[in-house]
């Protein structure tokens, strides 16, 4: 168990997070401590926009102090954190989303600026700033007969320095770029949704590069397979943000192995949490409960089990502020 000091957040959770979702968070937040201590790794999975709501101004610190290990996120996340790195301030916030008119909405698009929710993505700054760059390292990979994993494209960009005289946060709130740092496997199921993965697919129908040069999501699984099968010896834990193909893809993997591999000694992951706003519904992907992962040979069922129904952007820099000790 961490045994250095608690901070303030960290005793104010304790002190009042007593009951229902915010009781949760303390015993999720404490059970991940436990999984640390016991040598446990622990996966991140990002769905949503975390990226864009600046999750990476304590998720790069929970990166740098080893308490996440793998992380699966979505294309738009593992490119929107380095999108707000070098094109903060040109960002426009809209407060009053919820009563734009359809006008309005189209109006923000010949602007060039892309909503999510409150929040548009300048599409000339943020998009194209990074297109030129990457396109180029495409290209050099496919020259010299490289085949990179979307996520090694973009350290290669971060790493390199091309970018630094865009930078317009200080760089320690990056995510991406302390993951880079770190060299920290990720898997980013379903990359050809993403804008780069939409620019990508563009330059192949242009026949300017071939599909083959990006590696693909079958090779992410058997990436993700390998190093589970290296890891697991302690045990990996799922903490799970949002829903959706980041945490359905990689949670897969325990049954891919011990049932279609044969190898039936595969542990289950040993510890379980997600913050989710999915109402728990039949048929839902996002909303079930954990004990139905039981069923499908993701968890076991002593497995420390959480759902905490709220906010991600609310609740996950909360938990991670007590991991960090806030």
């Amino acid at each position: 168990m961490n045994t250095m000091t608690k901070g303030a957040i960290s005793q104010f959770i304790e002190k009042y997070y007593l009951h229902f979702n915010a009781a949760t968070v303390v015993d999720a937040a404490k059970a991940y401590e436990k999984q640390l201590a016991n040598g446990s790794k622990m996966l991140v999975s990002l769905a949503g926009a975390m990226s864009t709501a600046e999750l990476g101004k304590i998720f790069s610190e929970m990166i740098r102090q080893k308490k996440v290990h793998i992380i699966s996120c979505t294309g738009a996340n593992l490119e929107e954190d380095i999108m707000n790195l070098v094109a903060h301030s040109h960002y426009k916030r809209v407060p009053n989303y919820r009563d734009l008119t359809p006008q309005q909405e189209r109006d923000l698009l010949d602007k060039g600026l892309n909503r999510v929710t409150d929040t548009c993505i300048p599409e000339e700054e943020a998009f194209r700033r990074l297109q030129k760059h990457i396109v180029k390292l495409w290209k050099e990979a496919e020259a010299n007969e490289e085949r990179l994993f979307p996520h090694e494209f973009m350290y290669r960009m971060l790493l390199s320095g091309v970018l630094e005289q865009y930078y317009e946060i200080d760089l320690k709130d990056s995510w991406m770029y302390a993951a880079a740092e770190a060299n920290l496997p990720i898997v980013v199921p379903g990359w050809e949704d993403s804008t780069m993965g939409n620019i990508f697919a563009s330059y192949v129908m242009k026949g300017e590069l071939k599909a083959t040069t990006m590696k693909s999501g079958i090779e992410y699984m058997t990436m993700l397979a390998d190093w589970y099968t290296l890891n697991s010896n302690e045990g990996i834990g799922f903490f799970q943000i949002g829903g959706g193909i980041a945490g359905d893809f990689p949670i897969c993997v325990v049954p891919m192995l011990y049932q279609d591999m044969e190898l039936t000694n595969t542990p289950f992951w040993s510890y379980f949490c997600q913050i989710s706003d999915s109402t728990t519904s039949y048929g839902s992907y996002s909303g079930a409960v954990p004990n139905e992962k039981i069923t499908w040979g993701k968890l076991d069922i002593d497995t420390p089990k959480f759902i905490i129904e709220s906010d991600a952007t609310i609740v996950a820099p909360l938990l991670f502020a007590y991991l960090l000790n806030m």
